[in-house]
């Protein structure tokens, strides 16, 4: 069984490389507020909900390909990191909240480089069965 993402995956795309992007985008500003030992400002938390609305994007266009037939080759990984994918964005802005130092930008830049990580997991545990 190969890890590489299929090809026409629901997962792979500009949706998912948004993301990701977006997601590398609000670590490196949240990098430097803590460098600066700036606590997290309004930027980080909009860039966190943009990311979640992004990332909820991708969950719905991965469950309208679950109904149209299409499954995953790992469906437990799957959607595993489909669920922790949704919940990082939310996780690093309520432990952000509660940690309005530097460390809470520190959160954000932590929670937003793993973001990625499992965005690709998510592309490579998908594969079309039979296809």
């Amino acid at each position: 069984m190969t890890t590489a993402a299929a090809a026409g995956s629901p997962v792979d795309g500009i949706l998912a490389t948004a993301s990701i992007v977006l997601s590398l985008l609000i670590a490196v500003w949240a990098l430097v507020a803590a460098v600066r030992h700036r606590a997290p400002d309004r930027l980080q938390f909009v860039g966190l909900a943009v990311l979640e609305v992004a990332l909820l994007a991708l969950t719905v266009v991965a469950l309208v390909a679950l109904g149209g037939g299409d499954r995953p080759g790992e469906p437990g990984a799957f959607f595993g990191y489909l669920v922790t994918l949704v919940c990082l964005p939310p996780l690093a802005w309520v432990l952000a909240r509660m940690e309005p130092t530097r460390w809470g930008s520190a959160i954000v830049c932590a929670v937003c480089l793993v973001t990625p990580v499992v965005v690709v997991r998510l592309q490579q545990t998908w594969e079309v069965v039979g296809g």
